[in-house]
């Protein structure tokens, strides 16, 4: 319902990290139409309903994606968090989290948004790689503990 303020993003092609404003999204709806896989965290459930109104020849429900958090939901049986499994798998730390986000737009901390996004896609790009090396990713559970968790990812085609 609040619409899009920033959206950061990570391109092998190009080897870059970039933050798209709304008014940048005719931009990346090209780029993710270009793209052979959507890879993210959540994407499924969360990005790709966001980002669908404002998109309008790309049927994201229908793009090639990886969604991290259901691969990994797959195997625990609930939905872990992106900073849980940063923290375990490379000792790195979320900047922040959406709430914060949501504040800083009220503030017009635009810069804050694109630092907070873009430390997200960077986390997501590293479990997602470490994932791919290792054959495994790591993940704190409050009620688990420490848990090596398959990455199903690092075997599909």
């Amino acid at each position: 319902m609040l619409g899009i303020s920033v959206v950061g993003v990570y391109t092998y092609a190009d080897d870059i990290y970039k933050a798209y404003e709304e008014k940048d999204l005719p931009e990346l709806e090209k780029v993710m139409a270009e793209s052979s896989l959507i890879i993210g965290f959540n994407t499924k459930h969360f990005d790709n309903q966001v980002l669908q109104p404002y998109f309008k020849n790309l049927v994201l429900a229908s793009s090639p994606t990886l969604d991290l958090m259901e691969k990994l939901e797959a195997v625990l049986g609930y939905r872990p968090g992106l900073g849980a499994l940063a923290s375990a798998t490379l000792g790195e730390q979320k900047s922040g989290h959406g709430l914060e986000a949501l504040q800083w737009y009220k503030e017009g901390k635009i810069d804050q948004i694109k630092k907070y996004c873009l430390q997200d896609v960077k986390l997501t790009k590293e479990v997602y790689e470490y994932g791919i090396n290792h054959g495994s990713v790591l993940f704190e559970s409050r009620v688990d503990g420490l848990k090596t968790v398959p990455a199903s990812w690092s075997t599909d085609k």
